[in-house]
């Protein structure tokens, strides 16, 4: 897969830099609502436990908006997952080495950015992960790691950056698209907590700065990492417990 950026400056794809930040905290806030119409005292505390459903909506809402963004360029969203065969030996060894790098880069910032704010990670863990109903859990467990999957990625990188680079230059914009894509997670779930946004975002950067050097290099690398990047949130999704 070989992105092209259109010739002209798009203001789209400054808007969809904070726009999945803003969708999470939209969807956490209409859950918070249901919760004070429930009577519930501390609805937005409520709320914050259903981040992985809360994550769902916003993630869905993004589909439609990159659905529609593709189709005003005359493209098809669908195109950008499409694998390369004439590449496809050399992108697999490729994946091949970057699944070393991958988990390391991933988890390690997350546990050091935690014990070095928090004193463990746990402590930060049970700021945001708590027990939901089964249902909640089945249907997160499904819907979270592929929507994720489908929009996380490609918005920054295969949508926001080519876009961005003609406006900004290649490496303003790889930086621009990796920062939104680490500070996204300060809202997923949003806690009016400065350790607790300030870890959200650092835990992510190197990953975040990593993936988008490497989808700058190589674009077609796009859908591989889309899977390994669902496989990893489905991995966080089945962290949460289930309520007794």
């Amino acid at each position: 897969m070989v992105i092209t950026a259109p010739t002209q400056s798009s203001r789209s794809s400054w808007l969809m830099l904070p726009a999945r930040l803003a969708l999470f905290a939209f969807w956490q806030m209409v859950v918070a609502i249901v919760f004070v119409l429930l009577g519930v005292s501390d609805a937005w505390r409520a709320a914050v436990a259903w981040w992985p459903v809360t994550a769902v909506l916003a993630n869905l809402v993004c589909l439609w908006l990159l659905h529609n963004l593709y189709r005003q360029e005359g493209k098809r969203f669908w195109d950008i997952f499409r694998i390369q065969r004439q590449t496809l030996k050399k992108d697999l060894l490729i994946l091949l080495g970057t699944l070393i790098f991958t988990g390391p880069i991933a988890f390690l910032p997350n546990i050091l950015t935690a014990n070095w704010l928090f004193g463990s990670q746990q402590t930060a863990l049970d700021m945001f992960i708590h027990p939901l109903p089964l249902w909640s859990i089945i249907f997160a467990g499904i819907f979270f790691p592929v929507t994720i999957a489908l929009t996380e990625l490609p918005t920054y990188f295969a949508y926001c950056l080519p876009r961005l680079e003609v406006q900004t230059g290649r490496w303003s914009a790889v930086l621009l698209a990796s920062f939104f894509l680490a500070a996204q997670h300060c809202t997923l779930p949003l806690i009016w907590d400065g350790r607790f946004l300030l870890w959200r975002l650092l835990m992510f950067i190197p990953f975040a700065l990593f993936v988008g050097v490497l989808l700058r290099w190589r674009p077609q690398m796009l859908p591989y990492m889309v899977v390994v990047h669902g496989l990893m949130d489905l991995a966080l999704v089945l962290m949460v417990p289930t309520a007794v």
